[in-house]
């Protein structure tokens, strides 16, 4: 029998943990037909605007190749449009459109809605606080 709190056990967990719980936030944000890499990418590139497909490829950790269809894709749906880099003229820069701008606005807000109200339906107050606590330890995993 394995010791639940062991470091191996505990990770083990989270990651399985966050994986389903990035799936449901995916689940409930899903807008407009979008897959669920042409969400990410549209949610990243409202975050780091404007962006190269092979800078969008490695935030999202997929190949170029995969990155380059789901740009398509976002293109041909009038989310994004392309723009030559002025530093380069070879790299082309990807901008949300108003309409782009606006469905990842909506996915986010989705999500987060969806997510308050889970916690407010299925924890209490004492049980959220103990989340918030959780939450800052976890934060200090992903410091630098």
């Amino acid at each position: 029998m394995t010791d639940q709190s062991s470091p191996d056990a505990v990770a083990q967990r989270l990651r399985i943990v966050f994986g389903r719980l990035r799936r449901r936030l995916q689940d409930a944000s899903s807008v407009r037909g979008l897959s669920a890499p042409q969400a990410s990418a549209l949610a990243r590139l409202a975050i780091s605007e404007p962006s190269s497909a092979s800078q969008l490829a490695g935030a999202e950790r997929v190949r170029p190749q995969s990155m380059a269809k789901t740009v398509a894709a976002l293109h041909e749906q009038g989310l994004i449009r392309r723009e030559a880099d002025a530093e380069d003229a070879r790299r082309q820069l990807l901008f949300l459109t108003d309409e782009g701008r606006a469905v990842a606005q909506g996915a986010r807000a989705t999500r987060e809605e969806w997510l308050a109200n889970a916690f407010e339906q299925r924890f209490t107050e004492a049980e959220r606080q103990v989340l918030d606590q959780a939450l800052t330890l976890l934060e200090r995993v992903v410091e630098e």
